[in-house]
């Protein structure tokens, strides 16, 4: 077994493995040893926010105390975040006895940070599978294809949809949304040739996030002129062609082009 495939099963073991688990695509949800933590635990809203403030900022060294509270919260103040943390270490470990130090938010000093590995976090999960499929790419794609469909499975939705229009939270939303368009992109090339109509739908699926993807369009061309259907690949590239018209008034790029042109040749 290589080393890539070694850490795609010790990924997919710590997801089985984990004591908490936390899903922030689509909806948020947490689960302590595989029991779904209902919304009356949570208590306080801002315990919620601050532990998906700790998610977003989760490959940050050590947050200070005053930065979060300071994005967080505009009017909020130390007992606001003592009381959160709290309601944080709380739902982490109901059981955990008193004066005894968490073992899922590390503390130093006034800084303050999960540990990642203690705590599976579907996007941490995603992130790590596509890092895998990159590296495996040019020498395994077997391996390549796994890791790839095994990010694109966690992907379940924006994420954490009910903080949408929190700042804090829109830079990871923008990362993972480009980190799963490649995903699919990716995935939809290697299986071009073996499985068109699979690569057409994966496509399709990264169009539904961004429909001005245009790599995702010319995929679709090149799987429609492979399946012998060259009308639908012709309407694919319309599409494209309207969609970036009307986004930002600009042409599809030359390398599109040119498989219209491939198109039309035939």
């Amino acid at each position: 077994m290589s080393h890539l495939q070694n850490k795609l099963l010790e990924l997919k073991e710590f997801r089985e493995n984990a004591k908490i688990r936390i899903q922030t695509l689509g909806q948020f949800n947490l689960w302590r040893d595989n029991e779904k933590v209902d919304s009356k635990q949570w208590g306080r809203d801002k315990t919620v926010q601050l532990l998906q403030y700790l998610i977003s900022n989760r490959h940050r060294h050590a947050l200070h105390k005053e930065s979060i509270m300071e994005h967080l919260w505009e009017e909020g103040d130390d007992r606001d975040f003592k009381v959160a943390l709290h309601g944080v270490n709380k739902v982490l470990e109901p059981n955990r006895p008193s004066r005894t130090e968490p073992s899922f938010v590390i503390r130093q000093g006034v800084s303050y940070q999960l540990d990642l590995d203690k705590i599976w976090i579907d996007v941490e999960a995603l992130e790590q599978y596509i890092i895998i499929g990159n590296e495996a790419y040019a020498e395994d794609l077997s391996t390549s294809k796994e890791a790839y469909k095994s990010a694109i499975a966690l992907y379940q939705g924006v994420y954490l949809p009910n903080r949408i229009f929190e700042d804090w939270s829109s830079e990871e939303r923008e990362k993972i949304q480009i980190l799963i368009l490649g995903a699919y992109v990716i995935l939809a090339e290697i299986l071009l040739n073996e499985n068109p109509l699979e690569s057409i739908r994966l496509a399709q699926c990264a169009i539904a996030i961004d429909k001005t993807w245009e790599d995702a369009y010319r995929l679709q061309m090149q799987a429609y002129l492979i399946k012998g259907n060259r009308p639908q690949a012709i309407k694919a590239y319309q599409k494209c062609a309207d969609v970036l018209d009307e986004e930002y008034g600009i042409d599809p790029l030359p390398a599109t082009k040119k498989v219209l042109q491939e198109i039309e040749s035939i």
